[in-house]
């Protein structure tokens, strides 16, 4: 891999990393600055950290962030009633949140985002990690299975968001391949 992964504060870099992520992710303007608020806040919390993937010219071209997980946070209350329902929510307990992982697509099937998730995930000292991901069978599912994310709910509606999402889960550390 030509990219350099290691600390990222996102706070002071949160316009590149949405740069990274509206690509990505196909983000426009408005939801770019609503994202923009939630990602200083939750840079914000306790534990909360960030990786960033970076070419030898320094450009960030990918980042993940999270931080342990609180019940109390809008992203917990929203999954719970899914997690709850298929006996799943006591992975809200003890867990380190993937909150965000994009790569640039010029930069995709590197293992940029492998090494993003599996170096962040390596420093947290809670035993599993949770995470949402779009519902669909896509690339980054396939990764997040391959590192031992398993499904803990299909279908979570988040207010706003067009399509449902899968809250996935997987004990630390991540497997490898």
């Amino acid at each position: 891999m030509d990219l350099v992964i290691g600390p990222l504060d996102l706070s002071a870099h949160v316009d590149e990393a949405l740069a990274v992520q509206a690509v990505a992710f196909g983000l426009g303007p408005d939801e770019v600055a609503v994202r923009r608020q939630i990602v200083l806040r939750h840079m914000t919390y306790p534990g909360a950290r960030a990786l960033g993937a970076t070419t030898a010219e320094g450009r960030l071209v990918g980042f993940v962030y999270g931080l342990p997980n609180d019940r109390a946070h809008w992203w917990s209350t929203v999954v719970e009633p899914y997690l709850r329902a298929r006996d799943n929510d006591h992975w809200l307990d003890d867990s380190f949140v993937i909150t965000e992982l994009h790569v640039h697509p010029a930069y995709q099937n590197r293992g940029a985002g492998r090494a993003l998730i599996t170096t962040i995930t390596d420093s947290a000292t809670e035993p599993r990690s949770i995470l949402s991901a779009i519902d669909t069978e896509s690339p980054a599912r396939a990764l997040y299975r391959s590192l031992g994310y398993q499904d803990l709910a299909r279908q979570v509606l988040f207010p706003s968001a067009p399509r449902p999402y899968a809250v996935m889960g997987a004990p630390l550390p991540l497997l490898r391949p």
